[in-house]
């Protein structure tokens, strides 16, 4: 059976069984089994081998209970992103590489059911009124739609897969994004308190990063995260508060911001407050909790290096409070961001650690950085392949005062 004459067979199959079958009262078991029923009938005789048969079935009870041919692509463990532009064009993101897939959509109203079931399962609503939604798979997958008018060539859906199993840092050092010995360091960091932003591009592993450095946040601290659709995978730690952002509803009531679960996490005696990404106003916000008591808080934001994440932070606090003087912006800054880690997406799309700075105060108007450790390429790097390691600088820590509390006198 050809790739056409399948596709029409799973059509045919699923019209039937929708036009005879009360679906809303079929279970799994019992929609998987008239499935299989009629998939024989149909077959009249003809042969097709076992394993298009089981195909066959697969992709009728996607398309019914699914998510149509995107089931196959969200089990594929080797995708790390998914990439759909109307109902004919579907890209993925494998090993770092992009590709197009020879799949399509029956059509665009097929697309946009199977998008309206994605935000559904979250709660989220998207329609023509409010085209623009941010939300993830039962598996923590992050998604973003966009749908007509706004985007022109058809309804629009961005996946960004993670792992099934969290990110540790063993795992980072594996892939070569940081060494045992730095890793030692953050961990004391971590354990000592300090508050830390990871700043990179889009791609470069912010929230992968966050949720390794997580893992040494001691047990029995209570931790609240902040998230406007909820991908951190922080483990072991039992008392653990998670918090979702949600959007307007039709009437344009009912939301909650950032902001909102900020504030609300301040009464809820949190220890640590990690915020999975800052965009706006909300900075400020997170600012003042990291320096009202709440030490060892954890965030991420876009930015392409550590002395443009500040003047990004400077810009988002803005947002949140016109007015304010930039000197006192500046000031809030350097007292409440301790480490600041870039991280980036290299040309042979690798992601490696390119900065640890810290964050030593203020001084003649600017927020002065200490960098500590810095990436360097060595002389087998190619265009082809980033060769290289973070560097320890000359420089040493200045900030040594959290470490000292946390009774720890190794040097960083």
């Amino acid at each position: 059976m050809t790739f056409e004459a399948e596709q029409q067979f799973v059509a045919d199959i699923k019209n039937y069984i929708s036009d005879n079958f009360p679906l809303s009262k079929l279970s799994d078991e019992e929609l998987q089994e008239k499935i299989e029923e009629t998939c024989g009938r149909m077959l009249q005789g003809r042969y097709i081998s076992i394993e298009q048969r089981v195909s066959v079935v697969e992709q009728v009870y996607s398309s019914i209970r699914g998510f149509g041919l995107l089931d196959a692509i969200i089990k594929d463990d080797t995708i790390t992103e998914v990439m759909i532009n109307g109902p004919e064009n579907i890209f993925i993101e494998r090993k770092g590489r992009l590709l197009r897939l020879d799949k399509q959509f029956e059509s665009q109203r097929r697309l946009e059911d199977v998008i309206q079931r994605i935000v559904g399962l979250a709660g989220r609503e998207v329609n023509q009124a409010n085209p623009i939604c941010d939300t993830r798979l039962p598996d923590g997958s992050r998604v973003n739609v966009v749908l007509p008018p706004v985007a022109l060539c058809g309804p629009t859906l961005t996946i960004r897969k993670f792992s099934k199993t969290p990110m540790t840092i063993e795992k980072l050092i594996e892939h070569g994004s940081i060494t045992e010995e730095i890793a030692d360091k953050l961990e004391l960091l971590v354990r000592s308190k300090y508050n830390i932003f990871i700043c990179g591009g889009t791609g470069s592993g912010k929230t992968t990063f966050l949720n390794a450095l997580s893992n040494y946040i001691p047990k029995d601290e209570r931790v609240i995260t902040i998230e406007d659709s909820a991908e951190l995978q922080i483990a072991g730690v039992e008392n653990l508060v998670r918090l979702e952002t949600r959007n307007a509803n039709a009437a344009g009531a009912g939301q909650i911001t950032i902001r909102d679960l900020i504030k609300s996490s301040l009464r809820m005696r949190p220890e640590r407050i990690v915020v999975g990404e800052v965009r706006g106003g909300e900075a400020l916000d997170m600012l003042q909790a990291m320096n009202t008591g709440h030490d060892g808080s954890l965030s991420t934001g876009h930015a392409n290096s550590t002395q443009d994440m500040l003047s990004r932070l400077e810009t988002m606090v803005l947002q949140g409070a016109q007015g304010l003087p930039l000197e006192a912006i500046r000031q809030q800054i350097a007292s409440a961001v301790d480490i600041i880690i870039h991280l980036s997406r290299l040309r042979d799309k690798s992601r490696k650690t390119m900065e640890i700075t810290e964050v030593t105060g203020y001084e003649e108007g600017r927020i002065v950085l200490n960098p500590l450790y810095i990436f360097e390429e060595d002389e087998t790097s190619t265009l082809d392949k980033v060769s290289g390691s973070l560097r320890r600088t000359e420089n040493k820590m200045k900030n040594v005062f959290k470490l000292q509390l946390a009774g720890i006198k190794r040097e960083i």
